[in-house]
């Protein structure tokens, strides 16, 4: 059902945890299927130094959130914006059709992380 590069994202996963007192968060979930994704980031000057990730759910959620967490380090919060579930998806190389909505997941507990972000830097 899962290529290697999934399979080992979930064998393997990168950025477990939490921050302690992140710059932001975003937990998001899926009563339909019961995946529940939660992101946190440390940012110093617009630039996510640290993101963590907790995933309760299937082999392609915490698959998702752990190439989406090692994606966005690095990137200003502007650019980890334009992180797309389509972009987490490719860096996977596929996911079955049905586990599609996790990566969905990833985009939108990130989207949600950077606006809490900014929303305390108002």
């Amino acid at each position: 059902m899962y290529n290697s590069k999934v399979m080992e994202a979930f064998a393997n996963p990168q950025n477990v945890g939490v921050i302690e007192n992140p710059s932001g968060e975003g937990t998001v979930g899926n009563a339909s299927c019961g995946d529940i994704m939660k992101i946190t980031l440390k940012i110093e000057n617009d630039v996510i130094v640290d993101a963590k990730f907790q995933t309760f759910g299937c082999a392609a959620a915490i698959a998702t959130s752990s190439t989406a967490t090692q994606m966005i380090i690095g990137m200003t919060v502007d650019e980890a914006l334009q992180v797309t579930n389509a972009k987490v998806v490719e860096e996977l190389e596929g996911l079955p059709p049905q586990k599609m909505h996790c990566s969905v997941l990833a985009e939108e507990a990130i989207k949600k992380a950077i606006e809490d972000y900014k929303s305390k830097k108002q």
